[in-house]
């Protein structure tokens, strides 16, 4: 395979998720985070918090469906989960982990989590799962169903 070519990966790109961020027990903010590409393993978008798109950069890693963004503000690091439901022939992306902000946030040393969700059309069997999706897959795929992120 050729450097720039796309490698096959879990997440969907170019794709959107609605995320949400609590710091120091609090929540704080709702957005959008788009993911523009992931190829040889890195990663990079925006998140948009409050109308501003701020650019992202980082690491997947498909085996242990891991990935790691850094953007001006924060360091985010989190896992893949999916839920299928092959009544509707969806499937639900989450991603859930933690956030460290960083200068020049007024928020520097802090942490805290975050989640981010998306869904795609189901394509071939269901991935076996027994858990639900915590409730912030819920709330965070409102933002980009209802248009919130403004």
């Amino acid at each position: 395979m050729q450097p720039t070519e796309k490698a096959r990966v879990s997440i969907p790109f170019p794709s959107r998720w609605g995320i949400h961020a609590e710091i120091a027990g609090r929540p704080m903010i709702w957005g959008v985070l788009i993911i523009n590409s992931i190829i040889d393993n890195r990663v990079s978008g925006a998140v948009n918090f409050r109308g501003t798109l701020i650019p992202i950069n980082g690491y997947w890693n498909e085996s242990a469906k891991q990935i790691s963004f850094d953007s001006p503000y924060a360091t985010y690091s989190g896992n893949l989960t999916m839920f299928d439901n092959s009544t509707t022939r969806i499937r639900h992306l989450i991603l859930t982990g933690r956030v460290i902000m960083k200068p020049p946030s007024l928020l520097a040393g802090r942490n805290g989590t975050w989640v981010a969700t998306t869904d795609t059309s189901l394509t071939g069997s269901a991935v076996s799962n027994n858990d639900l999706p915590p409730v912030g897959a819920f709330l965070t795929s409102n933002i980009l169903h209802r248009g919130l992120e403004r």
